[in-house]
């Protein structure tokens, strides 16, 4: 009975994050469920971004070798010097060590993505991964928080865009990821953008994205921004940006996309842009063939590692 009613919670919650087709039926004996859509919305509905963003703080690189990003790690190693300085600033100002948030589309909703960690027996650690329980109670609470900047069809451009924040949450002509980080202060924040227009370039991404990171940076939060599953552009120009990003400001990459290189089909539905679903019990060699598993156990290795790193003493 626990299994069947998460599973028809994650349909519930999952209804509101489809932005063009209904959701599926589960089968709640194969861990089969309707997954989170991920459409864009048109360039027409987004209004310019807050004109309060500060100046990049990237420092300019050489470009990174062509494909030099598919053989980055999945997880981050450690932390820069700069991102140090950077939460320790972000602590004297008043953010919460033990709070993370995201910034996403609708891969990154709570009901799917890392909100099982604040639900002890629906996950299974196993032996293997059994270290990374401290960092789990650590940010107890920020992983089933519902970020107010993580919506079905957000990508780098809507988080900047006051119209489409929570008018109940959110101050008037504040944008989604200004208003998630005034309300929740996080000392951490997940940038997971999978989301963008098909007929737009990767310069245009690459854009919003610096934008996105100036804002997190300018609060003093360390962000951790991931490489996506998915190649809908054809030419990995997505991936290729983000990691050139990275370099530049010197901040945490989750390189989600070799993780999930050697599952089935890449982890990707046949859509090739889903992910293919299983509940998370890391112990289970079955439901690890799956990509939903592997997006929520490395995101949870790179916040452990990164924690780690911030507060070596």
């Amino acid at each position: 009975m626990k299994k069947i009613n998460f599973l028809l919670t994650t349909t519930i919650l999952l209804a509101a994050c489809s932005t063009r087709t209904a959701p599926t039926q589960i089968n709640s004996v194969t861990d089969q469920a309707i997954q989170p859509t991920g459409l864009p919305a048109s360039p027409a509905q987004l209004v310019a971004a807050s004109p309060t963003i500060p100046a990049s703080t990237a420092t300019p690189k050489p470009p990174l070798e062509k494909d030099a990003w598919m053989q980055m790690p999945v997880v981050p190693a450690g932390v820069s010097e700069s991102m140090r300085e950077v939460y320790q600033r972000g602590l004297e100002s008043g953010n919460d060590p033990t709070h993370f948030s995201i910034i996403g589309d609708c891969q990154n909703v709570s009901s799917y993505f890392l909100s099982v960690f604040d639900q002890p027996g629906e996950f299974s650690l196993g032996s293997e991964y059994a270290y990374l329980q401290p960092t789990i109670d650590y940010y107890h609470g920020s992983y089933s928080r519902v970020s107010l900047a993580v919506k079905g069809g957000f990508n780098a451009a809507a988080v900047l865009s006051p119209l489409r924040a929570d008018p109940k949450s959110c101050n008037a002509g504040e944008s989604p990821l200004d208003c998630e980080l005034r309300t929740w202060k996080p000392s951490i924040v997940f940038v997971s953008m999978e989301t963008w227009w098909s007929q737009k370039p990767a310069e245009e991404y690459d854009k919003y994205m610096r934008k996105v990171l100036d804002r997190i940076i300018e609060f003093g939060a360390v962000p951790i921004i991931a490489t996506k599953a998915d190649n809908l552009e054809g030419d990995n120009a997505i991936n290729a940006t983000i990691a050139q990003i990275a370099y530049e400001y010197e901040i945490p990459l989750w390189n989600y996309w070799a993780a999930v290189q050697p599952l089935p089909r890449h982890g990707l539905s046949p859509d090739g842009f889903h992910l293919t679903f299983a509940r998370n019990f890391f112990d289970d060699p079955q439901r690890m063939k799956n990509a939903w598993p592997w997006r929520n156990l490395t995101a949870l290795q790179s916040l452990d590692a990164v924690h780690n790193a911030l507060n070596v003493k």
